[in-house]
């Protein structure tokens, strides 16, 4: 396992930098891969954000201050870009988050990268009722397990607050899908 430190440093590092964000990137790419896919549901749109993502990163390694683990850092950058992709997509559209979230669902099944039955779409029509904070802790916690507390500094909420939206969460899932189930 690498040392998280000495990679931040590798990375500020005028010398190392290149050979360092390779090695970033293998490390990440997939587990922020799969949290920008919960956000946005589309394997192309994942891309092109998680390369925005890593090129906000590589741009903006200087600035990180190490105040906190640096990939709670990218997890708060790749989602603030996902957030940002959909708003944009809402803007360009002329239709409100919820529409376009409601687009990518229906996209969902058509998708060729998708491999998920009836039942997960229906958990993801579940997922997509969620308002968007509750949306990103949930995906956070049930299917990337970060800790309470890596949720607070990734989202930059109390502890208290996201074991509640979590909570929330979980119960509308619960009841949406006992009232949506058909089989």
């Amino acid at each position: 396992m690498i040392d998280e430190k000495e990679l931040v440093i590798a990375l500020k590092s005028h010398n190392e930098c290149e050979r360092a964000f390779r090695v970033l990137v293998n490390l990440y790419k997939e587990r922020l891969y799969w949290h920008i896919r919960k956000i946005v549901l589309n394997h192309e749109d994942t891309d092109d954000i998680l390369q925005n993502t890593f090129i906000k990163i590589y741009k903006n390694i200087h600035k990180f201050e190490e105040k906190s683990k640096l990939y709670t850092w990218m997890y708060r950058i790749a989602t603030n870009e996902s957030i940002t992709f959909l708003n944009k997509k809402s803007k360009k559209k002329n239709i409100t988050i919820e529409e376009v979230k409601n687009q990518l669902i229906e996209n969902l099944e058509s998708d060729i990268y998708f491999e998920g039955n009836q039942i997960q779409i229906l958990f993801q029509k579940a997922i997509n009722t969620l308002p968007q904070k509750q949306q990103l802790v949930f995906n956070m916690k049930y299917f990337e397990d970060h800790t309470y507390e890596n949720l607070s500094e990734i989202l930059e909420t109390s502890v208290g607050g996201l074991k509640s939206s979590y909570h929330i969460a979980v119960k509308k899932i619960t009841a949406y899908i006992k009232l949506n189930e058909t089989i």
